[in-house]
């Protein structure tokens, strides 16, 4: 009985990931209509302003988009070899660190080359989505190190696996709140958005309600038993050899 209530559950989660996948969708198109309507489009250092606008597409990308995917890896390719979902894994968390760490470049540069230079790490906002990053990088490396560099010992890897898992999750909250404070926090500045309620504000709003969506379901998905994924035949003999090393 319990066999056929997985079953049954598992059948909902390509329904899922079509909701997952729209809605990472819905957030970049959303966020491009901002910037390139509301906001005057993209540049580098010699428009800090604009630069500026590289700051929310790409962390939005890198630690929800990416992020909220390379969480659920194992759970939606399930049928896919361990040594395979381990390396894109590793693949996806890699791009959002790499397009995250270029976020951050471009918040410090627009605030840094102003003409009127902007202080820098005052916020909320700025405090949790560099705790974020922070964590997210020395996640990753006690990653690479604990699942990916050989001669690690198979005691050593099960031990940590909890607390990786736990990491994960914990980071993914963090970098959804401050992906919403950050926003809250542009319109703010911005004045005009929000008293009366602008367009700007009413979008502003939108990608706010679905970043919550988006974070809601991949957090529901990443911690229901059901769907997690069954060791392959494969997946035994690689253990078997991880312990005869």
């Amino acid at each position: 009985m319990e066999a056929l209530d997985d079953s049954s559950e598992l059948s909902w989660i390509s329904v899922l990931y079509g909701a997952m996948a729209g809605l990472s969708s819905l957030i970049i198109v959303q966020i491009l209509v901002w910037i390139l309507h509301f906001r005057g489009g993209f540049a580098w250092q010699a428009f800090p302003s604009l630069q500026f606008n590289w700051h929310p597409l790409l962390m939005v990308i890198s630690f929800i988009v990416l992020y909220g995917h390379g969480i659920l890896v194992y759970r939606l390719l399930r049928n896919e070899s361990k040594k395979r979902l381990k390396m894109l894994h590793a693949a996806l968390m890699m791009s959002s660190l790499l397009l995250a760490s270029i976020g951050l470049k471009s918040v410090f540069d627009s605030h840094n080359l102003a003409p009127v230079p902007i202080p820098n790490l005052y916020s909320l906002h700025s405090w949790i989505g560099l705790a974020a990053v922070i964590c997210f990088a020395l996640q990753w490396l006690f990653g690479f190190v604990s699942f990916l560099f050989p001669g690690v010992r198979h005691s050593l890897r099960s031990a940590y696996m909890p607390l990786h898992v736990y990491g994960g999750l914990m980071i993914f909250g963090l970098a959804s709140a401050a992906a919403l404070m950050g926003l809250l926090e542009k319109a703010i500045f911005l004045k005009t958005v929000y008293v009366p309620l602008s367009a700007e504000g009413i979008l502003i709003n939108s990608i706010g309600a679905t970043i919550a969506l988006l974070a809601s379901l991949v957090i529901y998905m990443a911690t229901k038993r059901q769907y997690k994924r069954h060791p392959l035949p494969e997946d035994e003999l690689l253990l078997a050899d991880q312990l005869a090393e």
